[in-house]
């Protein structure tokens, strides 16, 4: 990843989609469109919404260059099978053999 595709494609691509959330939220919160923000039948849908418009103001979801660069070739890694994959099922099987050991 060079530096534009970092500054364009993430950095700047993101405050975009940051800004476009807040102001979907901060139209919801104006316009009194509530219903979709408590998750609890208890949570009162107002306070969730205001509370998620004034946590997601305060946010920053960009990332180092670094980190995308390490978590791409991460992903590279384990695509191209340089690093081993574990399946679901050898998973329980360390924990079943790691569980009767200590019997």
């Amino acid at each position: 990843m060079n530096w534009w595709q970092y500054w364009i494609g993430h950095c700047w691509m993101t405050g975009w989609q940051t800004i476009g959330l807040n102001f979907r939220m901060w139209s919801d919160l104006m316009r009194g469109n509530y219903d979709g923000y408590a998750l609890l039948p208890e949570d009162d849908p107002y306070e969730e919404c205001y509370s998620w418009f004034w946590t997601s103001v305060n946010l920053d979801e960009t990332y180092p260059k670094e980190f995308l660069e390490d978590l791409m070739q991460i992903s590279e890694d384990v695509r191209t099978g340089k690093e081993k994959t574990y399946s679901i099922d050898e998973i329980k099987d360390m924990f079943h053999d790691l569980h009767t050991e200590e019997d």
